[in-house]
């Protein structure tokens, strides 16, 4: 008989986890304290926005529940504790809310359950709890990507387990919920799995910052990054799946929220973080790319610009707004007026008198002097240039993800700035 599994905490990771375990078969109890948010979820009112999310719940039927009463976990063989953590502006997390549910579930469980943590915590913490034996206590590292949740936790690249002791079978019950995905399961203690999600993003934020220093040095010598990136991969050292796209500096959260526990670490512990305290710089040195650009192309001469502003999220396909570079961006434009579109995010986050908030894409680019593409929505790069020049008074666009095709939009009479090449300008 297969295990049941139980999830406590239905924020983003929560309810998304939870989702692709039942996806796999199991009966799954979704428990949250909050009783409007389980209210929302009975009526198919997601808290969050991820492509495949709602078909996925739809498919799972009835082995997909929805719970406020806590003493329904009791029924579980199996209970991951899944809250989002918080963090502050320097990226240090708050666990507390996620050490009193972690009690709380404790106290619920029955006599032989298993406990996974699923949360992102700092080293150290899961071997500190105490709540339960060891071998009933596992913590399993988190692979959640906003916009590719759902398929990231349907299809795991594979799964890191931490353990009071990795030489130890793991629980059988706990086992079947991972063979059930049919990818590598690699235990290790707690603090290597702790670390391990760490480690992880620091890779990925070398290849951002590898990405981000060589696009800017391709835009002042008339390079081009996309003609390099390719070659780059083709490296078997590098590989094809090297994540070389630049940006506007690392976004999101998680990312930063490393960087930050690493930093602390090695401060506290003697080690060097030079490496990733030049990624912060890095990272801070090309988030105001699209305010320089802006700035040179249209602001300088005109500081009362109107701008159309596509995107606000900070990446596509999802809400969240957290250490958005477009909002970061629009922090710093002075007195220009904003005509702003996101498909998903309401102008209204903005909190400022002068932003329009607009229905459509071409209706926020109506009348303005320039536009700059801020979220690499999918809707957005099916916007004929031709539409985008008919629709501006100006000839400016700023798109640093590279959104429209370079070409067809200096074919429109545009003036094309992007990441990784030099200004396509209108002469």
């Amino acid at each position: 008989m297969r295990p049941v599994v139980g999830f406590a905490g239905m924020t983003h990771l929560g309810l998304v986890s939870a989702s692709a375990v039942a996806g796999r078969g199991f009966e799954v109890i979704c428990f949250d304290a909050d009783r409007a948010l389980i209210d929302h979820l009975v009526r198919r009112d997601w808290p969050v926005l991820e492509p495949g999310l709602d078909a996925l719940i739809r498919d799972n039927g009835s082995r997909q529940s929805f719970t406020a009463m806590r003493g329904d976990l009791a029924a579980c063989d199996v209970v991951y504790v899944a809250p989002d953590v918080p963090t502050d502006d320097q990226g240090v997390s708050d666990v507390a809310g996620l050490t009193t549910l972690i009690s709380e579930v404790a106290a619920s469980m029955g006599p032989d359950a298993v406990m996974v943590v699923l949360s992102q915590v700092p080293p150290g913490y899961t071997r500190a709890l105490g709540v339960l034996p060891p071998q009933r206590l596992y913590y399993q590292v988190e692979t959640l990507v906003f916009g590719q949740a759902v398929e990231r936790a349907l299809k795991p690249e594979r799964t890191i387990v931490g353990c009071a002791d990795p030489a130890a079978a793991l629980d059988p019950r706990f086992r079947a919920v991972l063979d059930a995905f049919g990818c590598p399961i690699l235990p290790m203690r707690y603090e290597s799995a702790e670390l391990a999600k760490i480690s992880i993003n620091c890779c990925l934020v070398a290849a951002i910052t590898v990405a981000n220093t060589l696009a800017e040095l391709c835009e002042r010598i008339g390079a081009d990054w996309s003609e390099i990136a390719p070659a780059l991969k083709l490296d078997r050292r590098i590989g094809p799946h090297a994540y070389l796209t630049p940006g506007l500096g690392i976004a999101g959260g998680n990312l930063e929220r490393d960087l930050a526990t690493m930093v602390r670490l090695s401060q506290a512990h003697g080690t060097d973080a030079g490496i990733v305290q030049a990624s912060i710089q890095n990272s801070h040195h090309r988030r105001d790319w699209a305010v320089h650009t802006i700035r040179r192309a249209v602001l300088d001469r005109t500081p009362d610009a109107i701008l159309a502003i596509w995107g606000l999220a900070y990446k596509a396909n999802t809400r969240s707004v957290k250490n958005s570079p477009s909002l970061a961006t629009l922090s710093q434009l002075g007195r220009a007026r904003l005509r702003v579109h996101d498909p998903a995010v309401r102008a209204d986050i903005l909190d400022r008198p002068d932003v329009e908030g607009c229905i459509d894409p071409i209706t926020a680019a109506v009348g303005a002097d320039a536009l700059m593409i801020l979220t690499p929505w999918p809707e957005y790069g099916a916007v004929p240039p031709e539409r985008i020049a008919g629709a501006l008074r100006g000839k400016t666009v700023i798109d640093p993800y590279g959104v429209l095709d370079a070409k067809q939009t200096r074919s429109a009479g545009l003036s094309y700035y992007t990441l990784g090449q030099a200004p396509i300008a209108d002469t």
